[in-house]
């Protein structure tokens, strides 16, 4: 089976679905690998370490796809249109189409990869069961997305994290204010607390009260029967009433004008992200406070954030509304993102058959499969007919 790795084209992605360990791994289970030139230079692998692993380095996306049978994607391939190169025409009839393909989002995505005769998986919508977490991408890349935050939000921030007593005197350890404690504000918590900050956090999910608590922060909320079923049983936040998130903004908005880090991180899945900061929130806070917002690539939970960009307010609160967190920490993002994928197919390698089975029973391949036969079979997406 021959398995292609594509270089990132879409803007400011700088991870790559494969990396020299796991495509040397893949190649151990039968399968001749070829990655474009230049696929892993942003994240630190360059084309000889590729080399070395046995991979073949194309010189081109069409070289490396040429025979494909699997292609490994972080984001989903260009279309036509939508860049340079149409890189979903170049994928053989029939390959396996394996990425974070973000078909909710953009529904018509599934419908290109049916016509086009893709068997296209997409591992955001992996669900979340013990067996599948080691194939978990989003947590995968959560984890460091907070981490990052919290370091970029640090090197923001010109008073410094911890408390510092100096001969001229002390300076107060920040106070650093979590929105949402999933897999990205736990890592935050935890990072923020060892750079000596004093750490404070908020979800609207009930069980997050207590590993908020557990991991040395003080828990900031409101909290009421709509709360207490906040989360769906694959864990993640539902999306609340309006009721609810006004009264939760007025406990967070006598605590907001406190702070002076406060990252937010709050994600409902297929949709735009809820608004957590309002424009009054940023103007009660002290200037040289910092904003650092992991949701901007879905809008923002800040009112005020200008996605892909670092702004700086009238009354001085700096707005941090980078894309792509993970991407911000490339090697490491790309390391754990490959081995969420050679996972996955090592889990379902037919070694028998030199290929990857993919049985529709199954828990999890039912759950990140968008199209199969030429058709979209997906349950969150609308069936369309064989192509």
């Amino acid at each position: 089976m021959r398995l292609a790795v594509l270089r990132e084209r879409r803007s400011g992605e700088t991870r790559v679905a494969a990396t020299p360990e796991t495509a040397k791994k893949l190649i151990a289970l039968g399968n001749s690998v070829a990655v474009e030139a230049g696929a892993g230079l942003a994240s630190g692998y360059p084309d000889a370490a590729y080399r070395e692993a046995g991979a073949e380095v194309a010189a081109d996306a069409a070289g490396a796809l040429s025979g494909a049978g699997i292609v490994l994607k972080v984001r989903a391939p260009l279309a036509q249109g939508e860049g340079d190169l149409d890189e979903l025409s170049l994928i053989p009839r029939g390959a396996l189409l394996i990425g974070t393909l973000d078909a909710v989002s953009d529904p018509a995505r599934a419908g290109a990869y049916a016509a086009a005769g893709i068997e296209a998986c997409s591992m955001e919508l992996l669900p979340r069961i013990t067996r599948a977490q080691s194939m978990d991408v989003l947590s995968s890349q959560a984890n460091l997305a907070g981490y990052r935050a919290v370091v970029e939000g640090a090197g923001a921030f010109d008073k410094g994290f911890p408390m510092l007593m100096t001969a001229a005197g002390t300076i107060p350890a920040a106070n650093v204010f979590i929105m949402g404690a999933g897999v990205a504000g736990l890592q935050a918590i935890a990072t923020g607390r060892r750079l000596g900050g004093r750490v404070s956090a908020t979800d609207v999910r009930p069980a997050a009260k207590e590993e908020i608590k557990s991991l040395g922060a003080s828990f900031v909320g409101y909290e009421d029967e709509e709360s207490r079923a906040a989360q769906t049983t694959g864990g993640y936040a539902k999306q609340l009433s309006a009721e609810f998130y006004a009264k939760q903004a007025e406990v967070v908005a006598a605590h907001i004008a406190k702070q002076d880090v406060v990252v937010t991180t709050a994600l409902v899945q297929g949709r735009r992200a809820p608004t957590l900061i309002t424009a009054p929130m940023v103007a009660s806070m002290k200037p040289g406070s910092v904003i650092v917002d992991i949701a901007a690539d879905a809008g923002g939970n800040c009112v005020m954030t200008r996605p892909g960009e670092a702004i700086v307010t009238e009354n001085g609160v700096k707005i941090l509304g980078y894309r792509n967190w993970p991407g911000r920490i490339a090697g490491a993002a790309s390391a754990l993102y490959a081995r969420n994928l050679l996972t996955f197919l090592t889990t379902f390698w037919d070694k028998d058959a030199g290929a990857a089975k993919l049985p529709q029973e199954d828990e999890i391949v039912r759950g990140v499969t968008l199209t199969r036969g030429g058709a979209v079979v997906h349950p969150m997406l609308a069936a369309q007919p064989a192509a």
